[in-house]
């Protein structure tokens, strides 16, 4: 990808030395690292969500880098988050390899590997030839949004979570987690995990049913939140209402609460789950792309 310098001078005022493709992004980079966000909110809006918060392409979290890929001017072309999760931006096929390389080189412990499939999967084969053994590998994740009113009904009952409610959030978002990733969230420790759902209800971006008796029914979180879109995630029904066609109904309610955060509602699905597709489809997500997710 490879850009002239007249084109990239408004927003790139520090070139880096071309022989070295991949390097930490520094906070000069941060004009550069947005411009490629905004290519593609909604695939970007993990990094969207960061630069927004953090005003900077300097991670904050201990242990966190942001690289970048640069092209033969020295102009950033590509980029990726590297924590507790390795998050490609506007990385290509021929890019993947490099970034892979530098993980593999890092010997970073990473959870997770998602973003668009064919950076990922790119990324993936390196790592995996340099000896990385994933728990799944999910390559085929339809990445839908919603832009507009939902077309069925939104479910009133659905609110943003309050925080008095935690006690009956946080079993619930356990178990979703179980259900989605195969082992307990509180792996990497529970109080990690204890503030993130707290956060998640503090910031509005927790968003549930519980019935009368303070039971849980319905639940789903806006996990990565932009200016421009908010990404739904963390969708989860008590079993014991699952079949009865409420799915569609609370997703509609979903994307009008994400609405007031932000225009485009998305979320990314497992190829293989038809049920939560069909439900997807009928309150009127469309397919944008496609991600995929390699756990570790």
């Amino acid at each position: 990808m490879t850009r002239t310098r007249s084109r990239v001078a408004p927003w790139s005022t520090s070139p880096k030395n071309p022989a070295e493709r991949v390097q930490v992004l520094g906070a000069e980079d941060t004009a550069a690292l947005q411009h490629l966000v905004e290519q593609d909110p909604v695939a970007n809006v993990f990094m969207a969500s960061q630069l927004e918060a953090l005003g900077t392409a300097v991670p904050t979290a201990l242990g966190s880098d942001t690289l970048g890929y640069f092209d033969d001017d020295g102009i950033l072309a590509a980029a990726c988050w590297v924590g507790a999760n390795v998050v490609p931006v506007q990385v290509t096929s021929e890019q993947a390899p490099a970034f892979g390389r530098w993980l593999a080189a890092s010997r970073r412990r990473f959870a997770s590997v998602f973003g668009p499939a064919e950076a990922v999967l790119g990324i993936f084969a390196v790592l995996e030839s340099s000896g990385a053994t994933p728990v799944e590998v999910r390559a085929n994740q339809p990445l839908l949004e919603l832009r507009g009113e939902p077309a069925v009904p939104p479910n009133p009952a659905l609110v943003p979570s309050r925080p008095e409610d935690f006690a009956e959030i946080l079993p619930a978002a356990a178990a979703m987690f179980e259900e989605e990733v195969g082992y307990s969230p509180y792996l990497g420790g529970e109080e990690h995990y204890r503030s993130r759902v707290a956060a998640l209800i503090r910031d509005g971006h927790s968003l549930s049913h519980l019935d009368v008796e303070g039971k849980v029914i319905f639940k789903a979180d806006l996990g990565a939140v932009s200016r421009d879109v908010a990404q739904i995630q963390g969708v989860w029904l008590d079993p014991s209402y699952r079949g009865l066609g409420l799915s569609a109904g609370y997703m509609a309610a979903v994307v009008s609460l994400a609405r007031r955060h932000a225009p485009i509602a998305s979320l990314y699905v497992n190829d293989y789950n038809s049920a939560a597709r069909a439900s997807y489809q009928r309150v009127g997500f469309d397919q944008v792309g496609t991600f995929a997710t390699v756990l570790f």
